[in-house]
């Protein structure tokens, strides 16, 4: 397969126009994100089967034709772990592409374990070594070499050889369908929007922090992340999550302290002094039933441990029946919280609960039982279980008496 290297207006044109026929289109990108917030695209390879393209957006100005291509809702777009090359078209259109195919979700779905990556993949569905020297090459660096460009089309020539071999499973086994919702979150615009407000829940240790603590965080998180979009840099070089969770225990009373206690760099502290302390005296000011709430966790019971190890055993069955990864359907996070009259969980819709969720809520509902018969785990109706004690009575007394 022939591989053109696209860096005109004209071939980019040229080429979309031709894969505008196309029934599908595997897609990846190559980015660099280090020293920005918004990723940085380096490369765009696109493949049908039968023609491939690297497509060099550092030379083009314009991409509105790979754009419209991309757009179309009719061609089948193929990703490997799709979330982060399509974060990078919602930042460069305001939304992302509909019709969404994602190899790795479906491997899961076949029984290839969970967030398996594309090399192995690839070894285990073609039988193909793939080269991976070029993982940490850097990519914004011109002019590309042989190998980099070798690496960025083997990326898209079997992804395009992957996507009717993974089709083709899932339509024999039934289950196409069942990812559906998998892919509409892919494509939805929501998944990859900031959201400011939110992102103070992800710090590491807020946990230990308590109500007008919590509100100091929220508004500095939110503060960060505001000035990471606005100067495209980083969140960590703004402000550390060490420096917010120090700030936030340890809040000053005034600038003068936040100059002597906290080792922050003095000229980040020359221009935003004022606003971190007028962030941290509202968050000081907040009345306790206005502070952010961290998600109630309750540490379950002896009993609820010995359920939760139940619904374990139920999940496994469930997995082992499907020949897919446990990992893939629930967590045991996810149990736990269903245990605890939790139901909006991703094991309670689509085709998780098709496949399990249905039989954990059986379960905790005493319509099925654990059974263990002839080497195997199973469930089984209270009605059935009776049955089968009365049926088997004499003989189990029978044995009982010659002991």
């Amino acid at each position: 397969m022939q591989v053109q290297f696209i860096d005109t207006l004209e071939a980019l044109s040229q080429i979309c126009k031709t894969f505008s026929d196309s029934n599908f289109l595997a897609v990846d990108t190559e980015f660099e994100r280090q020293t920005t917030y918004y990723p940085k695209l380096a490369l765009v390879q696109i493949c049908d089967g039968k023609q491939l393209a690297l497509i060099d957006p550092l030379a083009l100005k314009d991409l509105t034709p790979l754009m419209n291509l991309l757009y179309q809702p009719a061609i089948i777009k193929v990703f490997h772990s799709a979330r982060q090359d399509l974060e990078i078209f919602y930042f460069l259109q305001g939304s992302v592409p509909e019709n969404i195919f994602d190899t790795q979700i479906a491997a899961a779905l076949s029984g290839f374990g969970e967030q398996i990556g594309y090399a192995n993949l690839v070894k285990q569905l073609l039988n193909i070594e793939l080269d991976k020297s070029q993982t940490r090459t850097d990519w914004l660096k011109r002019p590309l070499t042989q190998k980099q460009l070798t690496y960025a089309a083997d990326d898209v020539r079997h992804l395009a050889e992957l996507y009717p071999i993974q089709k083709q499973q899932l339509e024999q086994q039934g289950r196409l369908q069942w990812l559906r919702d998998d892919f509409d979150f892919l494509s939805s615009s929501s998944t990859y929007a900031p959201a400011p407000q939110t992102m103070w829940c992800k710090i590491r240790g807020v946990n230990r922090l308590k109500k007008q603590q919590l509100a100091i965080i929220q508004k500095l998180t939110a503060w960060r992340e505001q000035q990471a979009i606005e100067r495209n840099r980083p969140r960590r070089r703004i402000l550390s999550d060490e420096a917010l969770i120090a700030l936030s225990v340890n809040a000053p009373a005034t600038q003068e302290e936040l100059y002597q206690n906290y080792k922050l760099n003095r000229a980040f502290l020359n221009h935003h002094a004022a606003d971190l302390m007028t962030l941290i005296q509202k968050g000081l000011q907040t009345p306790d039933q206005d502070c952010p709430v961290l998600p109630s966790y309750q540490k379950l019971s002896q009993d609820e441990e010995a359920l939760a190890d139940c619904l374990m055993a139920v999940l496994h069955m469930s997995a082992r029946d499907n020949q897919i990864s446990p990992a893939c359907l629930c967590s045991r996070k996810e149990l736990n919280a269903l245990i605890q009259g939790r139901r909006d969980l991703a094991i309670l819709s689509g085709w998780r609960k098709e496949l399990a969720g249905n039989d954990l809520l059986l379960f905790l509902e005493g319509k099925k039982l654990l059974s263990y018969h002839s080497g195997r785990l199973r469930l089984v109706s209270p009605l059935n279980t009776l049955q089968n004690t009365e049926n088997n009575r004499p003989e189990m007394e029978g044995l009982n008496g010659n002991q």
